[in-house]
């Protein structure tokens, strides 16, 4: 199985998320998922960068998960994450983050950039405050 994305907690508190450009399957979304939720295992603050840099276009289905994802861990993102930052330069993505949210409401604040300098330097001002 090709991975959806990778996540990255070497530099924890700041937690890398970086897409593979692997379309979404039935068979890697739920890890990326999982691995997702275990960056919360410590149960200390952390911030995340989502990198779609080289994100593909997800399908209804995957959009439709990420929202319920988000809804499920709602408590425990404003319980530990100062923010999430995406660093996203293609418009189609970016309406993909924009539906999802639609469907969920992110429930900590958040950021859009297309400059990966410019979306970890207002993550590391959030994990400060």
């Amino acid at each position: 199985m090709k991975k959806y994305a990778t996540v990255d907690s070497t530099q924890f508190p700041l937690i890398r998320v970086r897409f593979t450009g692997e379309n979404a399957t039935d068979e890697n979304f739920p890890v990326y998922l999982k691995e997702l939720e275990a960056t919360y295992d410590r149960e200390n603050r952390i911030g995340i960068l989502f990198d779609a840099t080289y994100a593909t276009f997800p399908g209804l289905k995957y959009q439709k998960m990420q929202a319920r994802w988000l809804k499920d861990h709602k408590q425990l993102m404003e319980k530990f994450c100062a923010g999430t930052a995406y660093v996203i330069s293609n418009a189609l993505i970016r309406n993909v983050l924009k539906a999802i949210f639609a469907l969920q409401k992110q429930p900590v604040p958040y950021t859009i950039c297309g400059e990966r300098a410019k979306a970890e330097k207002w993550l590391r001002e959030q994990l400060n405050q």
